[in-house]
């Protein structure tokens, strides 16, 4: 039987992401092209063409300016849930401060969904070392799972000695953090999803899934929609690393994605943080 693995979008604009971070002021983004609604528009298409369903963890500020959008990712029957409010890493939001981002985040996805949201993301997977309060103040708000960690060392995120597989971080609560799955190249462990899976041959993250399989585990893949619009506006000023990072074969991904899906069972993310509830209970 083939095992279902966790299929995520981190849907978030162009000019949203972590590379662009210091270059992009957030103050500067209403004036900018917003291109996230017709983008996740086409990943829902190559969802339907695939019949498959995933979870989108989505940006609040997203949900907020786009609201249909987010009632037809929950209408085509895929999981609403949590990638905060406006990308803030949360190693850089006090506890206090990452409640409000939470909850902030939740009512405008709630609303605009008309669904609950139980599962949460961190922005850049920023729940590591850093930030030992985090898991804590998401039990407090009532969510069932996160998928924040990124096991590997990196130079923008990661916590290379966090467990790979799913677990529970909080001995007196029930959320279950769910790593996101590693793949190894030449010697080197890198996330399996993301700018990695576009970057690197298609067998390094096919690999890393059946590894997950094999060891009794769903694996967990994510991707943007930026990441299938080779269209989208160039930041001329943004470092040479970051460029290179965000724009390197933008227009190969829809068809490496087609072929992933095709290749293993595929789910949403709720799914698999509820088998992995039962079996760590």
């Amino acid at each position: 039987m083939m095992v279902r693995n966790g299929l995520s979008v981190d849907v978030e604009d162009w000019f949203q992401v972590g590379a662009f971070e210091t270059t992009i002021a957030r103050s500067a983004w209403d004036g900018l092209e917003r291109r996230v609604e017709a983008n996740t528009d086409r990943v829902l298409d190559l969802f339907a063409e695939a019949d498959v369903q995933a979870t989108f963890f989505t940006l609040g500020w997203v949900a907020e300016r786009h609201p249909a959008l987010i009632r037809r990712i929950a209408e085509a029957g895929h999981e609403v849930a949590s990638h905060g409010w406006d990308h803030a890493r949360v190693f850089t939001l006090t506890p206090d401060q990452f409640r409000e981002d939470l909850a902030r985040a939740r009512a405008a996805l709630e609303d605009a969904g008309g669904v609950a949201v139980n599962g949460y993301r961190a922005p850049s997977f920023s729940i590591d070392r850093r930030t030992p309060w985090a898991h804590a103040v998401l039990a407090e708000a009532g969510y069932a799972y996160s998928s924040s960690i990124a096991p590997i060392a990196h130079d923008h995120y990661g916590w290379p000695d966090a467990p790979r597989a799913p677990f529970r971080p909080l001995a007196d609560a029930g959320l279950v953090e769910l790593p996101i799955t590693i793949a190894r190249v030449l010697g080197r462990e890198v996330t399996a999803g993301g700018g990695f899976f576009r970057l690197l041959p298609k067998g390094v993250t096919h690999r890393a899934v059946r590894a997950a399989n094999a060891g009794g585990d769903a694996a967990i893949f994510y991707f943007h929609p930026w990441e299938i619009d080779p269209g989208q506006p160039r930041v001329r000023r943004a470092p040479l690393k970051s460029r290179l990072r965000h724009y390197a074969r933008l227009g190969a991904m829809a068809g490496k994605l087609r072929a992933l899906i095709a290749a293993h069972g595929w789910g949403r993310v709720d799914a698999i943080a509820q088998s992995a509830a039962e079996r760590l209970a």
